[in-house]
């Protein structure tokens, strides 16, 4: 969390987000709480790469980075925030260099390790915000747990071969009718068998897709950060490539 305010923004930084500064809704007002926000990306692979490229261009003031693995060929078919050059890297390093590209006023933490229940709680006690790109049920649980027991926001996405999902958790809030808002496990009771979801290297996986669905995670964190909108709280999101075709599942707490 950010320890004090930044400092108001630049003439330079006014120039750069001046299409944000122009929307009535945001304004500068909107685009101060985004260089103020701190957000935890879980992952710089498909779904990591876009949501980190599209914060970074909004302007948000830190992002922090958990990945373990290098970059190799087969990630550059969808995980483009990477470059031809960073094969054989971290992955970590080489969406910072890539972020500096894009916006330098943001700050990227780097956090070189397998996100688990171990580490969770502390790594998420650091940021504002967090959002699981991850690509395994163990992971996500794990995120999904320490978030809602350190209330921080989640923006949850998977994707399969040519479709995926998205959802935002605030568990500790209520909805409009007094309801507490649900969980990521009264969405998903628990992990399927092991080996019953088909790794994308096994099954494949269409590379845009993980721009579509990691653009719209970027959208809900920007939704969260400034007020704006009505974040997908309650609700699943499911998009299908192939027919083209958004549906919205509202789903509600278990316990009632």
């Amino acid at each position: 969390m950010n320890a004090v305010d930044p400092p108001p923004l630049s003439a330079e930084e006014l120039e750069r987000y001046a299409r944000h500064i122009v929307l009535p809704e945001l304004g500068g007002a909107g685009q101060q709480k985004l260089k103020r926000a701190s957000v935890l990306v879980i992952g710089a692979g498909g779904l990591g790469a876009p949501v980190l490229l599209y914060l970074a261009a909004a302007g948000v003031g830190r992002l922090g980075i958990v990945d373990d693995d290098t970059v190799s060929l087969s990630n550059l078919q969808r995980q483009i925030i990477h470059a031809t050059s960073a094969v054989g890297m971290a992955k970590g390093e080489s969406a910072a260099k890539a972020i500096r590209r894009v916006n330098d006023n943001v700050r990227t933490c780097l956090h070189n390790l397998r996100m688990d229940a171990g580490n969770a709680l502390a790594l998420v006690r650091g940021y504002d915000l967090v959002v699981d790109g991850s690509d395994n049920f163990t992971t996500r649980f794990a995120v999904a747990d320490a978030c809602a027991a350190e209330r921080r926001p989640l923006v949850t996405a998977a994707v399969g071969r040519f479709d995926g999902s998205i959802t935002v958790l605030k568990p500790w809030e209520s909805d409009r009718e007094g309801r507490s808002n649900p969980t990521y496990r009264d969405l998903f009771p628990g992990p399927p068998p092991d080996g019953l979801v088909p790794s994308c290297a096994e099954a494949g996986i269409l590379g845009a897709l993980t721009g579509v669905l990691g653009t719209l995670q970027a959208m809900e964190v920007i939704k969260l950060i400034t007020g704006i909108g009505e974040p997908l709280v309650g609700r699943l999101l499911l998009y299908d490539a192939l027919a083209a075709r958004f549906e919205t599942i509202s789903y509600r707490r278990r316990d009632g």
